[in-house]
Order: C-alpha cells, then structure tokens, then sequence
C-alpha cells in the first residue's frame, strides 16, 4: 500500500471540518484541497489520523465520500465533496456509553492524561461486558476522546493488572503515542511478584501466540510473534521473587506468559499457574494470604514517555495497591522469622 504523502501532515490544520452528525466525523473538500488523492485529502481533513491509517479505512469501507465507500484508493477529492469517516468497529467509541465512574487520574493536560487503574477495572469493553470499563470512564471524564480511536487507550493493562497507563485526549496525540509505542519509544516497567527463587535478571526472548488448546490462554509457540521481556531481582524471598520486569514488545499476556514459561508463575495468577503455595517451612498464615491472593500480582509501576506535542520527556511511577504491598510485608515478616531460628 503506497503511503506516500506530500506534506508533513501532522503539522498541517484541519479544513473545511463541519459538526458532526451521528457522532461520526464529516468534513467537506474545500478547493484547496480539489485534486488531491482522496486518501491525502481525508488526512489533512481528519486531523491527528495518519495517511496510512485512512488508507486502510478506506481498504475496509469505512471512509464514505457523498454517502458511498470509496471505490479506489486512487480516487481523487473534489471541492464540495462530503467525507464522513466511520472508523474501524473495534476502535470506534459510537456504541460505549460515557458512564460516570471513579478514575484516578496522576496527570492530565489537554493531549494526554495518566491513568493509575486499579486491579478489577477492564480496559474497554469486549464480548463479556459491554460497560463499566475505563473507556466508559473516559468517554464520561473526558468526552472530548469522543473523536479518539478506543477513547484515547493507547495500550491495554489486563483487568486484574494495577498501575499506568497513558491516555491520548486528541487524535494527533493518539497518532503520535501510538506510533512511539509501535517504535518502542514508551518505556514500562513492572513490578512482579512470582514462585520461584530467583537468582539473577535476564531476558526472554520467545514468541508468543494463541495457546494451541486453550482459546482463553496465550503460550509460547514458534508459530506466535516475537516477544522481548526483560527482568531483573529487585527483593529475594526463600521461595519467591519480586522482579522489576520491563517490556521491549508488548504482545497480550507477555509477563505472565514469559514468566509462567520458565515454571515461575506470579503470585495469584490462576489462569497460568500461579494460584498455589508450596515450599517447605513455610508458615501456613503464608500458605494461606498466598492460595486466597485474588489476582495476580502485577503492577505497571513506571511509564516514560516523549509528550507527543511538546517533546517533553516525562516520567510517572506509582506505588502498588494495598494488597500487593500487604503481601509483600507478610512475605518479609516470613523472612524475618526463619532468619531468626
């Protein structure tokens, strides 16, 4: 697919945007722009969406010019012309409905904003539950993400993952943070709690895909794409690790398959093994807090990130929940005791 563009069309304004109806984004081809390739027309237009990406909606019928999908990429803009962009169905917010729930919000600025979620809350709605998620959040304390792919979720936190992540507020902004995540530009870190006594750091470097039998599971496969996990020993334990774990690739599940993979599942993590507690002297308080441990113990601790309009280099950390650090003081309280025997 040719993306080839004339301008720098990102540092272009928007012309001839008319209100929207529907919900949907519409514009209208101004005689400037008559002559233009309708894909480079529609990208000057709908400001913050890339010429690559209107080049695949138009591939999937999603761009209509006068109420009709285009026929050819090819196809040439004239002045009058109206554009209306339907966008791709999963990332289109038309049928979220903004719901007024709790966000905890570290930054916010009219481009982006800094999301601390905690465990439990979805990112975006899915098959199973079409509400109550941090996009409806968003979409009710922001609703100007209206206008934004997924309302501005640039990358995703497993529901019973806690911690980070960034929001885009424009289209441009989430143009920009998606191409920087894409060219590994937006740095995360983790803070992961696993069975098994750890030694030293290291990196995983497996594919992942989907699990061969299980369709609810992700699993290292030759026939997945390549995955990169770094990881290193932050706090040791008789019997199991705290690693800080930070991402190259950001393939679904990562951690918890990477670490899983090399028989040291994190702590609670049902679904890939982590849900037990053995170990010999180990107290049965411990044995316990760590069979009842909810969830997995998984934490976005830190995000670093270019600001996608200014340049500025910024960085957040957050401190784990509640139950994550309870967990890790019993766990140090069991130190404590065996060193004293």
């Amino acid at each position: 697919m040719n993306t080839e563009a004339p301008d720098d069309l990102d540092d272009l304004d928007s012309a001839g945007s008319v209100p929207q109806e529907s919900g949907r984004p519409t514009a209208e081809v101004t005689p400037e722009l008559d002559g233009l390739r309708l894909d480079a027309a529609a990208a000057r237009l709908f400001e913050g969406h890339s010429r690559s990406r209107i080049q695949q909606w138009m591939e999937e019928g999603s761009l209509l010019v006068n109420g009709a999908p285009v026929k050819r990429l090819r196809d040439l803009a004239r002045t009058g012309d109206r554009l209306e962009l339907l966008a791709d169905a999963p990332e289109a917010n038309w049928d979220v409905t903004p719901q007024d729930l709790p966000i905890d919000v570290a930054y916010a600025d009219d481009a982006i904003a800094i999301i601390r979620k905690p465990a439990g809350l979805t990112v975006h709605p899915g098959a199973g539950q079409r509400a109550s998620t941090l996009q409806n959040a968003l979409l009710h304390h922001f609703p100007q993400t209206i206008n934004v792919p997924r309302a501005g979720i640039v990358h995703r936190l497993d529901k019973d993952t806690s911690g980070l992540l960034v929001v885009a507020l424009t289209p441009v902004a989430h143009t920009r943070l998606v191409e920087a995540l894409a060219d590994r530009d937006i740095g995360r870190e983790y803070d992961a709690l696993v069975t098994g006594a750890i030694v030293a750091g290291s990196t995983i470097d497996a594919h992942i895909g989907r699990h061969p039998r299980d369709r609810l599971k992700m699993a290292v496969t030759t026939a997945g794409r390549r995955a990169v996990t770094h990881y290193r020993v932050q706090e040791r334990f008789k019997h199991h690790t705290l690693l800080r774990v930070k991402l190259e690739t950001g393939r679904t599940h990562q951690i918890r398959v990477h670490l899983a993979h090399l028989k040291w599942p994190i702590v609670g993590d049902a679904l890939y093994g982590g849900r037990v507690a053995r170990g010999v002297g180990m107290s049965e308080k411990l044995r316990a807090a760590l069979l009842a441990f909810p969830r997995q113990a998984l934490h976005a601790r830190e995000l670093q990130l270019e600001h996608p309009i200014t340049g500025e280099l910024m960085h957040f950390t957050a401190e784990p929940p509640e139950d994550f650090q309870a967990m890790l003081e019993l766990l140090r309280r069991e130190e404590r005791r065996n060193n004293a025997l």
